[in-house]
């Protein structure tokens, strides 16, 4: 075997810098573990930094409270070390197992309240099949309602007032029913809604202009209007041209999904009928109440249903009616009713709103408007020579969920004076939406008083400023149809005033303190509810949902599942929730969110991240996180 050839011998510069000894493999192992020590330290801290904003992270080191910055000041944006995954990964199997499915597609436009194939288990007498009846536990769904095939974002307020998509609403029944009265027409793969309805076919904003006649439309006086029998709320969609809001409300029926088409427009609405419960609303909602041959059988059952509307109708309030039996003189052989029983017919309602107490101000053409006394004092005298009505004895005059229907007249609260206005008089429209209104002025111990009013708008228009940051989609006005789920004294609703939207205040029914009263007296919109149950509407009629402490208010009530499952099935699939509560809460409710494949995120409130109320919100325009 040859030998290994010589070392090299050293040279000149070895011998000035000779070389460090080979390092053992107890020195490579410390220096590996001392690497991978650091990184993880780094990693941590950046992934920390990259998914909570700087300024909710340290509130003590905002500009605010250091030297004062130049004006064209930003905050660096922090670096993401996040995955941005194109391809979502392969969920494990115990996860996947855990996701909610989507529901049958027969069922994309479910109304679970108001089913139609549940309706034929119930009585046809004053159309009590079509009230609310709502699935018991055992019948509920839980499964994610879908989409129609070719479902697209709905058109923008206020291009949306006139063209919706047609596979969004792929209903063409209406255009067939109503093709001579310009209800709906359908232009290629769009809806257009000309704002024709049963009594104005040439369009709305003429029969508006005959109402503007008789009732001060323009006067800020009128700003909450209820509209029974709405159609497709053409006459609603006309007010709002002078700032006049209406709560569009039509049955399921043959026609199909007047309201699905109301909400798609873009205008406030629900389903409702008067049947056999009043309506969900409190007393003295309503500045006009309107009827456009709604098919209400307003004399039968001894006049209940026109009672209803005196019920819901302000205090000097108008009814309006339009269609049988008003100019029957002119309109009989087009009804093709008889003369006779059409002249019988308005004999009767003309006596049953005197002894409401109305005053008949105007019959023109096709409108006949009457006015609801500012007070009782007049009518208690007339009614005592009357033996029928009589006035409502007990009860509650606000009660509006699941409340009988009754043969008698609410009475308005107490007046030393003929001239005064009962409950008090109201600001006129826009001062009234920030003015304390009369329900919170009367009776401080039990109600809410003016000076915590005005801090509730204050601390709304601060809640809603810090939505608009963590929110982007609002501030670019995204948002046209909102939903309250515990709307309190409307506050949030008043704090977006400023966008083109409208709310829809719903105040649970069995709230300690009933707002719903106050809201309306504000100049807004809204309805009682019961969150275990669901709500009268279709499919996707809502792009913003905020539920504010409702979910600590109803957790030991029902399952929050369906709760959530609900705010599913009525958002827009584009939509997004804004929830406020505390903060174990929001972590039972994000957790059944991800089985909802939401892109679901929490959020410190505007409070700081020492405060224990925490808001998550589901942006479902973002991209879902892998």
């Amino acid at each position: 075997m040859a030998a290994p050839p010589p070392p090299p011998a050293p040279t000149h510069q070895s011998l000035l810098f000779p070389l460090p000894p080979s390092p053992t493999p107890l020195m490579k192992l410390l220096a590996v573990s001392l690497l991978c020590s650091l990184s993880f330290i780094l990693g941590s801290y950046t992934k920390y930094s990259a998914t909570v904003s700087p300024t909710l992270r340290a509130p003590h080191l905002s500009p605010s409270r250091c030297l004062p910055l130049p004006l064209n000041y930003s905050a660096a944006k922090p670096l993401d070390f996040e995955p941005h995954h194109t391809i979502p990964l392969p969920l494990p199997r115990q996860q996947a197992a855990r996701l909610l499915a989507p529901c049958p597609k027969n069922y994309t436009n479910y109304c679970p309240c108001q089913d139609p194939s549940r309706q034929k288990r119930f009585a046809v007498e004053r159309f009590f099949h079509r009230e609310r009846h709502c699935p018991e536990t055992h019948e509920r769904l839980r499964c994610l309602v879908p989409r129609p095939v070719g479902y697209k974002s709905p058109f923008p307020w206020p291009k949306s007032r006139d063209y919706a998509w047609f596979k969004n609403v792929p209903f063409p029944r209406l255009i067939v029913y109503k093709k001579t009265q310009n209800w709906v027409k359908l232009e290629g793969d769009r809806f257009f809604f000309p704002g024709g309805g049963t009594s104005f076919p040439m369009g709305a904003k003429g029969y508006v202009d005959l109402v503007k006649r008789v009732v001060p439309l323009k006067s800020g006086a009128i700003r909450t209007v209820l509209d029974v029998g709405c159609g497709v709320a053409s006459f609603g969609a006309s007010l709002l041209d002078f700032n006049i809001i209406t709560m569009s409300i039509a049955p399921v029926d043959i026609h199909e999904a007047q309201v699905q088409f109301a909400l798609e427009r873009g205008l406030p609405a629900m389903l409702g009928i008067l049947s056999t419960y009043r309506l969900p609303y409190p007393s003295r909602s309503f500045d006009m109440a309107h009827c456009s041959r709604c098919l209400v059988p307003w004399t039968n059952y001894d006049g209940q249903y026109l009672m209803e509307i005196d019920r819901v109708l302000r205090p000097g309030g108008y009814w309006v009616l339009s269609g049988p039996p008003i100019s029957w003189r002119t309109s009989y052989k087009g009804w093709e009713r008889k003369a006779k029983d059409l002249e019988n017919e308005q004999n009767i309602l003309e006596d049953l709103a005197r002894r409401l107490c109305w005053k008949k101000i105007a019959e023109k053409g096709p409108i006949a408007v009457w006015r609801k006394p500012t007070n009782h004092i007049h009518c208690i005298q007339k009614l005592k020579a009357w033996k029928s009505p009589k006035l409502c004895a007990q009860g509650n005059p606000d009660a509006g969920w699941y409340t009988k229907l009754e043969t008698c007249i609410t009475p308005l609260p107490n007046v030393e004076d003929i001239h005064d206005t009962s409950g008090g008089t109201l600001e006129k429209w826009p001062k009234r939406l920030n003015t304390a209104p009369p329900r919170t002025r009367s009776e401080m111990a039990e109600r809410i008083a003016t000076k915590a009013f005005n801090e509730d708008n204050q601390s709304w228009r601060k809640r809603v400023s810090y939505y608009e940051i963590i929110l982007k989609s609002l501030a670019r006005r995204k948002y046209r149809n909102i939903m309250d789920m515990n709307a309190g004294l409307g506050g949030f609703a008043a704090a977006l005033a400023k966008y083109p939207v409208w709310v829809m205040n719903a105040v649970p029914y069995d709230v300690k303190n009933n707002t719903l009263g106050i809201i309306y007296e504000r100049g807004l919109i809204g309805t009682y509810m019961n969150w275990c149950e669901a709500f009268s509407t279709y499919p996707r009629t809502y792009d913003l949902i905020h539920a504010n402490g409702l979910f600590s208010m109803y957790i030991h009530k029902c399952d929050i599942l369906d709760i959530l499952l609900e705010i599913h099935r009525i958002l827009r699939p584009e939509g997004a929730v804004i929830i406020r509560d505390h903060v174990d809460v929001i972590v039972k409710v994000k957790d059944t969110m991800d089985r909802m494949r939401w892109n679901a995120k929490v959020f410190h409130s505007e409070n700081g991240p020492y405060h224990p109320v925490k808001v998550l919100r589901v942006d479902n325009s973002e991209p879902i996180s892998s």
